[in-house]
């Protein structure tokens, strides 16, 4: 479960699964008997599934064959000083946006590794100078036996975008100005500030 006061809260799914391709990667949490296990692992969304890979010797592969899953997706965030604000008195704060997914999980067969793996790389491989398909059959194959694919239905998608909404107008204006000046995740906090108005 997510704290999500309303004004933070971000429900239209097309906006969660755009900000989940924009961050695909994620803090993949599952429980076993003795206790939560978590991997930093990228995944992708397909057809209401997000699909991924573990090592065959992470042991947390073992709590995804037909165990629940939550990925947390971990946008821009920055930090909000009040002397930005025009009301005073206030105190300093951090905006950030996030997206969780959670469902049942299931191990994936040897073929539907390959096609995930396939549809991984291709998803984040920028050119068209290489492609998994190209690796040599005995290659693929050793690396694929060191590895698990999964899939996660996802029975739940919600999203927690805390970007000032809880301040005035001007309040907000003048730190979406003051982030726009800053690094690149503060810039990108600004963004999504400017694109929630």
């Amino acid at each position: 479960m997510i704290y999500r006061p309303a004004a933070f809260a971000v429900d239209d799914r097309e906006r969660l699964v755009s900000f989940i391709g924009k961050h695909p990667f994620a803090s993949l949490i599952t429980q076993s008997p003795d206790g939560p296990w978590v991997s930093h692992v990228p995944l992708l969304w397909r057809d209401g599934q997000l699909i991924g890979h573990l090592a065959r010797a992470n042991p947390q592969a073992a709590t995804l064959d037909g165990g629940q899953a939550l990925a947390v997706f971990h946008g821009p965030h920055a930090y909000v000083s009040p002397r930005w604000y025009h009301t005073a008195p206030a105190v300093p704060t951090w905006n950030y946006a996030v997206a969780q997914a959670r469902g049942p999980a299931r191990l994936l067969s040897e073929n539907e590794t390959e096609a995930a793996l396939a549809c991984l790389a291709a998803a984040y491989e920028p050119g068209p100078d290489w492609a998994f398909a190209d690796l040599a059959e005995d290659y693929r194959a050793g690396m694929q036996r060191g590895i698990v694919g999964f899939a996660i239905t996802v029975a739940s998608l919600e999203g927690k975008f805390k970007l000032s909404q809880n301040r005035s107008a001007d309040d907000r204006h003048a730190v979406a100005e003051h982030l726009s000046q800053g690094g690149a995740d503060d810039r990108a906090v600004a963004a999504l500030m400017t694109e929630d108005r």
